[in-house]
Order: C-alpha cells, then sequence, then structure tokens
C-alpha cells in the first residue's frame, strides 16, 4: 500500500513538471535580447563563383594582435597568429550590405547579430597560418576581398592577494598580502579589406 501511494505521488509530480501552469495573472516573457539582422541586398552566388575564379595575382600577408592593457586599448608587443585560419570573402554588394548593416548594429548595443547566410558563407577561400602568423592566398584575381580570422591567447600576470594582518603591543596594525598568478583567456576577431587592382601583383596586408 506504501508503496503505491509512492507511486502515485511520483505520478502527480511528474505531470506537474510537463504540464503548463496557468493562474490568473500570467507574467509575460521578455523579449530575447538577441536580435537578428538579415541584409535586404540578394546574394548573387555567380558573381562570388567569377570573383573567387583563379587569377595570377597574390595576397600576402601577417596576422597579428596586440594585448589589451587595464583600458581596454591594444598595446605591448605583437602577439602572432599561430596556425590559425584566415578565411577570404569577395566583397559582393551582398557583402557590402551585410558588413555595413554589422557596423551600425554594433554601434548600437550588443547582442545584436548580423546573419550571414549559408550560401554567401560558402563561396570563401581559407588559409591557415604558419607560427610567425604568415599567410597566403595565391592565384587571386583583381577584385576587393574581404579577410577575417580569430587569434586566441592568454593574458598573464601578478596581483597581491590580502592574506591576514597582525597588530603588535602598541596597537600597530600590519596587513600581510602574497603575490599571486592569474590568466585570462581572450579571442580578438581581426579582419581587413584588400584590394587586388591588376594581375600578376603581390599584395601585402596586415591583418590585426
Amino acid at each position: 500500500m506504501m508503496k503505491l501511494k509512492k507511486n502515485i505521488v511520483a505520478f502527480i509530480f511528474a505531470i506537474s513538471l510537463t504540464s503548463v501552469a496557468s493562474g490568473q495573472y500570467k507574467e509575460p516573457e521578455k523579449k530575447d535580447k538577441v536580435e537578428v539582422f538579415r541584409p535586404e541586398v540578394a546574394f548573387d552566388s555567380l558573381q562570388a563563383k567569377k570573383m573567387l575564379a583563379k587569377g595570377t595575382a597574390t595576397i600576402k600577408g601577417i596576422a597579428f594582435t596586440k594585448p589589451k592593457n587595464n583600458l581596454g586599448f591594444k598595446s605591448g608587443q605583437r602577439i602572432y597568429a599561430n596556425k590559425i585560419k584566415v578565411i577570404l570573402f569577395p566583397v559582393t554588394p551582398y557583402f557590402e550590405a551585410w558588413y555595413q548593416l554589422r557596423k551600425d548594429k554594433e554601434s548600437l548595443r550588443k547582442r545584436r547579430y548580423v546573419y550571414l547566410s549559408d550560401q554567401a558563407y560558402r563561396y570563401r577561400l581559407e588559409a591557415v597560418t604558419n607560427s610567425d602568423g604568415e599567410f597566403t592566398f595565391p592565384e587571386m584575381k583583381p577584385g576587393k576581398y574581404f579577410l577575417q580570422g580569430f587569434l586566441g591567447y592568454t593574458h598573464y600576470g601578478t596581483y597581491n592577494q590580502y592574506t591576514g594582518s597582525g597588530y603588535n603591543g602598541y596597537g600597530g596594525r600590519t596587513d600581510y598580502y602574497q603575490q599571486k598568478d592569474y590568466s585570462v583567456d581572450h579571442e580578438d576577431r581581426i579582419e581587413e579589406f584588400v584590394e587586388v587592382k591588376e594581375n600578376g601583383e603581390i599584395v601585402k596586408v596586415r591583418l590585426h
């Protein structure tokens, strides 16, 4: 009998978890803070494919970032992109609209995402940097391109941690501190526009 009662209670509890609560006063859901925007310009896959056809120019670059100081500004020695992927997109009218929309929305507030269509993302080239951050896109045609990468690094530092206080016989107080190490992980989005003006040229770019 006791076992039967336990099973009935468990069954009722399970129903209460899966059923929708009702009442005289229902609190409305908050608006989703992540807003998605899409470019209004149509993506032209034929144009993108034509821009990525083989040419005789070369894009050679070096990818790096600099650590941020306490004020949020980049300073100090370069951190070179070691074995990261650099993506190249052809700058079509669709891409220009996407970039401008992203730029405008990011200037307003955070948690706004500007969607790049899956079809547009497929039309890209990829290169991998060496340990010095160097990368190359060979056989490029004249045109305008957008380079992007994500560079992760760890910032190390020390701080003084309060460990306690001591008092002498005259009422004087001494605070004690111990030096501690800390580390903070970062990921910087590095990107740059680059233009190939004629066949056969070598365009150099700094991606940071």
